[in-house]
């Protein structure tokens, strides 16, 4: 599992997909989705989405997924927006699939 920064702007970028890369690259680590915890994240522009879908290459290049979780509503909104929300994978938060399933 890889967690974001607090903050993902144009600045903190290379710093966040070098993390990604050491991930990917570490033998010891379990295969099946790259599992990124955003739940960190309260800073960030559009930077972010493309750490996220280099992360996703990254992934794809090494045979794995790629999965968000925690992902605070406004980036995924973003994704939406720039049309590449169906590229990224985010999981619910736990309550919240709890919660619509209650309503269904």
């Amino acid at each position: 599992m890889f967690s974001l920064p607090e903050t993902l702007t144009l600045t903190e970028a290379p710093a966040a997909v070098r993390s990604v890369e050491d991930v990917l690259g570490q033998g010891s680590i379990e295969k099946g989705a790259l599992i990124i915890d955003a739940s960190a994240l309260r800073s960030f522009d559009t930077s972010a989405i493309a750490v996220l879908l280099e992360a996703r290459r990254l992934a794809q290049a090494a045979g794995r997924a790629l999965t968000v979780r925690h992902a605070p509503a406004t980036l995924i909104e973003l994704s939406g927006l720039y049309g590449i929300d169906g590229l990224l994978v985010f999981e619910p938060e736990p309550e919240a699939v709890a919660t619509h399933s209650a309503l269904a």
